[in-house]
């Protein structure tokens, strides 16, 4: 007898330990994908030709390998810059706008993992009854109050993938802030230039101005002299008249761009006057790094947002994929409870078993739509992965030509300054009229004109590809937050 009950109580052990062994086992057990980051691009170039004639040519010049490493907008040598560039960091609405979505996402991240522990809450419950089965009807009072204890095993991991998602998602705010710091400083350094711009070349076309109201005085005086026609002091008349035009839009440049300066740091136009800024000011970089291509998905954020949505998009198809196995869930309960003049303490303590058997191929379907947009995704990541090449070959061309034009341009200002010395030093000798010098004053300061216009496409050219190389962008939350910057919502 005592050996049956010996090999009966090894039995229930064997077969409990099994129990507990499977449980466990199909605890460990998390369906679906485990996410891979797509391999980095074996290209090893942006635009050969571009990266040969500004790795070889005169300055600028590009040091292809290296990273943008500090503040990038510190190449320029502005301290006012940086100054405004701070200020916006610090008041920018939409960085502002980017922490509070960045908080609320790491909030999600927070909900979705309590669903990985034991669910534990609290039930209270009481009446008046009346009881029709006892030997007499009666009526009493009821309650019955205690706590309850819910756990989701999460056999095959679907809360574990809602998890990796919500973590996918968090890090994709955490890029788009990275992203709307990346626009922001490179807006402000764009709006600052276009600022020193406006103001260089309203300087130059007051000169020019001026120059063509000398001009028409003296064909006046020409032609009251009988030396010129009506039609020498018409023209005279046309060209000034020309040249008053171009005040206007350069008038309008300079405003437009103080206007959004003050609204990039955070305010109104009437509430912040950005600081005047001056070409000379700044100070085009020598030398400016550029990363590999192969390094490209670790440098922008849009390439890290895009990767960012991939993981999302994988961590769906595990979730998908779980929902088509059962669930396994634990409860348990303690209550006091009271019917009438009798009370008694009760306990309870069940496991469940939920699966679906039909459901019209329901499920199947969506863990296709989930494999399915798994894959339009990585399309887009490849996609944008190859946009962004294209963004830094356009941006060393377009630095390439500015070198060139910037090279023709300066010729033709040195042969415009030499034509009005020489012209200058004909009329001091009697050799010509002042009309000629007028001349050569005017093209001179058109050739200006037309130099200012090619520095400033330098310096946004450069901007541009600051921006385009990611401007050492990533982890600049992480840098707000650990210099105590992050905002705090208004409500504490």
């Amino acid at each position: 007898m005592k050996s049956c009950a010996l090999v009966l109580n090894r039995h229930l052990l064997q077969t409990k330990i099994a129990a507990l062994s499977l449980l466990v086992l199909l605890t460990a057990c998390t369906v679906g994908p485990d996410y891979q980051a797509p391999a980095a691009s074996a290209s090893q170039h942006y635009d050969p030709q571009a990266e040969q004639r500004l790795a070889q040519g005169a300055e600028p010049r590009i040091d292809l390998g290296k990273k943008v490493r500090g503040d990038w907008w510190a190449a320029f040598g502005s301290q006012k810059l940086d100054h405004v560039v701070r200020r916006a960091i610090d008041g920018n609405l939409d960085l502002l706008a980017a922490d509070a979505t960045i908080r609320q996402a790491a909030s999600s991240v927070a909900a979705a993992q309590g669903a990985l522990y034991p669910q534990v809450d609290f039930a209270a419950v009481a009446g008046r009854q009346r009881l029709h089965n006892a030997k007499e009807p009666a009526i009493a009072n009821f309650y019955a109050i205690g706590p309850r204890v819910g756990f989701d095993l999460d056999v095959f991991g679907g809360n574990k993938r809602l998890v990796e998602q919500q973590q996918a998602f968090a890090d994709l705010q955490k890029h788009r802030y990275e992203a709307a710091y990346l626009t922001l400083t490179g807006n402000v350094a764009s709006q600052a230039l276009l600022l020193a711009s406006a103001n260089a070349q309203i300087q130059a076309v007051e000169k020019l101005l001026a120059n063509d109201a000398r001009n028409l005085e003296l064909v006046r005086m020409a032609h009251l002299n009988g030396i010129t026609t009506q039609i020498d002091v018409s023209l005279a008349e046309t060209r000034l008249a020309q040249d008053r035009t171009l005040l206007p839009p350069l008038a309008q440049q300079r405003d437009a761009a103080r206007h959004a300066l003050s609204i990039l740091t955070g305010k109104g136009p009437a509430d912040w006057i950005a600081p005047d800024f001056a070409l000379s000011e700044f100070v085009l970089p020598s030398n400016m790094p550029v990363s590999l291509p192969s390094e490209m998905a670790h440098d922008r954020p849009d390439v890290l947002q895009a990767e960012a949505q991939l993981h999302m998009a994988s961590a769906a198809v595990g979730v998908a994929t779980a929902n088509l196995y059962p669930h396994v869930t634990l409860s348990a309960s303690l209550a006091q409870a009271a019917s009438g003049n009798g009370g008694a303490a009760l306990w309870g303590f069940a496991a469940g078993l939920a699966g679906p058997i039909f459901d019209g191929g329901t499920l199947k379907a969506e863990q296709q739509a989930a494999v399915d947009g798994y894959k339009a995704t990585l399309a887009g990541y490849q996609q944008t992965v190859i946009t962004s090449f294209g963004q830094v070959a356009d941006t060393l061309q377009a630095i390439n030509h500015d070198a060139e034009e910037h090279l023709a341009q300066t010729d033709a200002l040195r042969a415009a300054e030499t034509s009005l010395q020489l012209n200058q030093q004909a009329f001091a000798q009697g050799e010509n009229s002042i009309l000629q010098v007028l001349e050569a004053e005017r093209a001179y300061q058109q050739a200006l004109l037309g130099q200012i216009r090619v520095k400033t496409a330098q310096y946004l050219d450069t901007v541009q590809l600051f921006i385009a190389l990611g401007g050492n962008s990533v982890g600049a939350f992480e840098q707000r937050v650990a210099s105590g910057d992050g905002q705090k919502p208004s409500y504490q």
